[in-house]
């Protein structure tokens, strides 16, 4: 609990501070006179000032934000001798440019970051298939458990290299919400016998990509031997005699190719209430042995499932991915563009109802994907933060009022019109504004609420 609280707290501070010296860097080189530096609301925990002319730096108790306040008439009386260093005086341009440098900063953090965790390298699964659900696209594209994902390619001419299970996820995400085909070049486990398969993913029509999104793919988690780890005293698998390190052969005559098939069998044994008895095929040094196991009943979050109390599978086979330094400054600015544009697309989908308000999340999710990550070790927690980054910045330049891109707006109609957005107006949408935030603020908040309690 500590770790997530601390680990949101730095993200929220990076992100604050890089967000808000964006605008600070740009004002003082615009000419405009920064009055207070803040990060955080309310009350002033801690505050600098070299001199009663220079920047107030302040951090505040609520560190939900920040803000740069610039001298400006329409805020406050200005000295005739500084009416030049006011924000409101200076030209289109440089407004414009002080406004949208929070959000760019956002985004360039997120790049560095990606770079960053590209360059350090992280530990990933490696790009070995499950057995795919019976039906699946990847079953009938010919893929089976076992597989190596050597490789992809959208026109089955020019191919790009698979790393690791979490890059391959990512390409099929993008392939799905784009609608396009994907081919991939897979061998065995070994790398002998490569051959290639189409999955026509517009096929599946989705707006988004979720848990019976990717059931419908076949991706499953990376595969893992059908081996039995540690068993838990007085559970369903300790009664009927399962021992850790038994292999699964077979589950009611149906092979068992992974650990993932066999975790799918047990919790398929419930059934209205029930669970139904099971005979297990297993090998335990050298002997096949028959073995009859009743799983026991979970209900979590309005599902009924079984379980039998044991680890089935080891940890999956990992490689390390790690790039030089020029490659991760290529891949860290893909990563940030793919990631603004599938951002961009889902916050569209969502607003047209073509995808669900459910994929809106707020500060407890966050912070619990903050610990997560922490744990996880410091490449896991340079790309998390560099997710949020670039969800803070294309949400700065959404066209909304009391967003930077409101801001934008206002100045793009000026600058098309030749005048200011009257103040009148201004009102209007300000007040528009903050009702559609508090909306979105409500929803993101109810969803991390729902996740919390297994709703969703």
């Amino acid at each position: 609990m500590i770790t997530t609280i601390l680990a949101f707290l730095l993200t929220l501070g990076v992100l604050v501070v890089v967000h808000e010296y964006g605008h600070y860097r740009v004002a003082v080189a615009c000419g405009v006179k920064v009055l207070r530096f803040s990060v955080g609301f309310g009350r002033v925990l801690w505050r600098r000032q070299r001199d009663r002319e220079a920047t107030e730096f302040v951090v505040c108790a609520l560190p939900l934000g920040g803000y740069v306040r610039m001298l400006d008439e329409r805020e406050g009386m200005v000295q005739p001798h500084e009416l030049h260093r006011a924000f409101n005086r200076k030209p289109l341009w440089a407004r414009t440019a002080i406004v949208a440098a929070g959000p760019l900063a956002n985004l360039l953090l997120a790049l560095l970051l990606y770079a960053g965790a590209h360059a350090i390298g992280v530990v990933e699964p490696k790009a070995v298939l499950s057995t795919p659900a019976p039906a699946s696209l990847m079953e009938t594209a010919g893929l089976k458990g076992g597989d190596w994902v050597r490789s992809w390619s959208h026109d089955g001419q020019a191919w790009e290299d698979v790393h690791s299970m979490t890059e391959l996820r990512w390409q099929i995400t993008q392939a799905v919400l784009r609608g396009q085909t994907l081919h991939l070049m897979v061998s065995d486990r070994q790398g002998h016998g490569q051959r290639s398969a189409r999955l026509d993913l517009a096929r599946l029509d989705s707006q988004e990509v979720d848990a019976s999104t990717l059931k419908a793919i076949g991706l499953g988690p990376a595969f893992s031997e059908p081996v039995l780890g540690e068993v838990k005293d007085g559970g369903p698998a300790a009664g009927a005699g399962l021992r850790k390190g038994d292999r699964v052969l077979a589950i009611d005559g149906a092979p068992m190719a992974d650990a993932y098939s066999v975790r799918d069998r047990i919790m398929q044994a419930a059934r209205q209430g029930t669970v139904a008895e099971q005979r297990w095929r297993v090998e335990r040094e050298g002997r096949l042995l028959e073995l009859a196991v009743r799983p026991r009943l979970v209900s979590e979050g309005g599902r009924e499932f079984g379980r039998v109390d044991a680890f089935v599978g080891p940890p999956p086979e990992t490689v390390t991915v790690q790039q030089g330094p020029v490659d991760a400054l290529l891949l860290g600015a893909q990563r940030t563009w793919d990631v603004s544009a599938l951002t961009v697309r889902m916050l569209g989908r969502m607003l047209i109802g073509e995808a669900s308000l459910k994929n809106l999340s707020g500060p407890l999710t966050i912070a619990d994907y903050a610990g997560q990550s922490v744990q996880q070790g410091l490449t896991y927690y340079l790309s998390f933060l560099a997710l949020v980054s670039v969800s803070l910045g294309v949400l700065n330049l959404l066209p909304l009022p009391m967003l930077d891109g409101g801001h934008l707006m206002y100045y793009a109609f000026e600058g098309v019109t030749g005048r200011p957005v009257s103040e009148l107006w201004l009102a209007r949408l300000q007040r528009g504004g903050i009702a559609l935030l508090l909306m979105m603020m409500s929803v993101a908040l109810f969803n991390d609420v729902a996740r919390l309690l297994g709703l969703h």
